[in-house]
């Protein structure tokens, strides 16, 4: 029979072992991996370079930029407008009130067409003053004195707004004039009410041509020079997807936005049966000759704060972060570089982030 003083002292001997959790000092807990080192960060001038070794990133790779050959058909997206030139402002030239309006917003109107009638005794003083002329010329008096008050009588009535076939139908003075369309069009614009009060500069009416319209677009600034003005286009909107409208580029803007290296063109678009309306988005080709673009994997770039970047192969083991504007591209997987890399430089592709994340660490660390 085994005594009560051997279980005793074997008791004893299994409390006097350490525990392994406790953290003492036959602990056998393993010790933590070494961090790896980040890399170095060098400045050259206003260049900076990340010295990068191979093994740095596992599973690092490297992409060239391709140059891609383009259709001979330039595709764009724009926006149905007015054209600017067939645009018109109707302002109020006196202190007055509406007395009566013919015509509201949409409506089409023919150049001529009375739409409005003011009333104003501004226009009652001018009106008299022209007949007081009217009268002197009649009465014989001396030519060049009766001329010369005709004249700026019938100059102040033109000024205030009046058309001449208006001023030579006064008989007697009135306190209210018509208002008449200056162009055939539509009124897109209509802040004339009746019993409004007005004053010289207020704005009544604005009109505009549909027909045609303008298309405004944004190319590349790549794409520069395969447009000119002259140059035949069709589009096609999403309300009529079965009908192409046919026109010609009219304008190419002389500013390039800095910011996505485009830039604008004005198209003027035949608009039959005015179909095409103001604030429309349409689809825009343009048969042109072929043109080049340079192409680079979508997983190279990474994207920081507003911008992308992506890692250019520098020699000696080093590479630059840099700048690049891009756009999309029909071809999945790729992103048409606009600015930013030239043809034939080597970018990383894979693994683009953690070459990112090391760049940021070797920032802080030397800064």
């Amino acid at each position: 029979m085994i005594s009560y003083r051997l279980i005793v002292l074997a008791i004893v001997a299994t409390l006097a072992i350490p525990s392994a959790g406790c953290g003492g000092e036959g602990s056998s807990r393993a010790a933590p991996a070494p961090t790896p080192g980040v890399p170095q960060l060098i400045r050259q001038g206003s260049q900076e370079y990340l010295e990068l070794k191979t093994g740095d990133v596992p599973g690092m790779t490297w992409a060239e930029v391709k140059p891609i050959q383009l259709p001979g058909v330039l595709e764009t997206t724009g926006q149905v407008t007015f054209d600017d030139r067939s645009v018109s402002t109707i302002i109020s030239r006196v202190q007055g009130r509406i007395e009566n309006v013919r015509v509201s917003l949409w409506d089409t109107v023919r150049k001529g067409q009375p739409i409005a009638q003011l009333y104003s005794p501004d226009l009652m003083t001018a009106e008299s003053e022209y007949l007081q002329a009217q009268a002197v010329s009649r009465s014989g008096q001396t030519t060049e004195i009766a001329a010369s008050l005709m004249a700026a009588a019938k100059r102040k009535l033109e000024l205030l707004g009046m058309e001449p076939a208006d001023i030579a139908a006064i008989r007697e003075p009135s306190v209210a004039i018509w208002i008449r369309a200056p162009i055939s069009g539509t009124v897109v614009e209509n802040h004339a009410v009746r019993g409004a009060a007005v004053n010289p500069g207020d704005v009544l009416y604005t009109l505009g041509t549909l027909d045609p319209i303008w298309i405004t677009a944004d190319i590349y600034e790549t794409d520069l020079a395969r447009v000119r003005v002259g140059q035949e286009l069709s589009a096609i909107t999403t309300a009529y997807p079965d009908e192409v409208f046919k026109g010609t580029i009219a304008r190419v803007s002389p500013n390039i936005d800095p910011n996505t290296h485009t830039l604008q063109i004005r198209c003027s678009i035949r608009n039959p049966g005015i179909r095409l309306k103001p604030q429309m988005l349409a689809r825009v080709q343009i048969v042109t000759r072929p043109g080049e673009a340079l192409v680079v994997p979508q997983e190279a770039l990474v994207f920081d704060t507003d911008a992308y970047y992506a890692f250019v192969e520098a020699g000696s083991g080093r590479v630059a972060r840099r700048k690049v504007a891009i756009a999309s591209w029909s071809q999945s997987g790729y992103a048409r570089v606009i600015s930013g890399l030239s043809a034939g430089e080597r970018v990383v592709a894979a693994e683009s982030i953690q070459v990112q994340a090391l760049w940021q660490q070797a920032h802080g660390e030397s800064s």
